[in-house]
């Protein structure tokens, strides 16, 4: 079947907003997933962008199966992750660990939890789910929380304390309780 420019323009415009909507919306999991893996930002950040790449390459996979999108994200992520520790033994390097044996183990609970909360953060105002992405995913103080998001300390107390309220009630109405444990 033969398409037209125009068309093939469209498609690649509509991939790429589902490419920028993956990378808004798991950017961060990942990378902390692989920096801990790793003990390596850069590395991290490499693993992630070839994550990234590898869900551009089969983005229609993606999302015409029944699967989680994250959890896709993040077996791929754990992938590379041993492969890259693979070629460090190999070459007798380290990438950010001593023991070369390490064997990454199985995160399917913490993916399932994962999920369970980046559910339950989708109910929260945008204020409310920055401050909370800023102090608990990025591990910022209130002060700098404060001064990124140029608000005074007090306001991302506020939010706070009103978002992890409105998670825990959300999450027991749905019965989600172990994302919030």
């Amino acid at each position: 079947m033969n398409t037209t420019p125009l068309a093939d323009a469209a498609s690649t415009a509509h991939r790429t907003r589902l490419l920028n909507d993956l990378v808004t919306d798991h950017t961060a999991a990942l990378l902390a997933y692989a920096e801990k893996a790793l003990s390596d930002r850069h590395t991290a950040e490499d693993i992630v962008q070839e994550a990234f790449i590898r869900a551009w390459r089969h983005l229609e996979r993606l999302y015409s199966t029944e699967g989680s999108v994250r959890g896709w994200l993040l077996t791929v992520t754990r992938n590379l992750i041993i492969d890259r520790m693979r070629t460090a033994t190999a070459r007798r390097e380290s990438v950010g660990t001593e023991n070369s044996d390490l064997v990454l183990p199985d995160h399917s609970e913490a993916v399932l939890i994962s999920i369970e909360t980046t559910s339950l953060l989708r109910h929260l105002s945008p204020d409310h789910r920055e401050v909370l992405l800023h102090t608990f995913l990025c591990d910022r103080t209130i002060q700098e929380t404060a001064r990124i998001l140029g608000i005074p300390t007090g306001t991302v107390k506020s939010r706070q304390h009103y978002a992890i309220n409105a998670l825990r009630a959300r999450a027991t109405r749905s019965g989600h309780a172990a994302a919030m444990n």
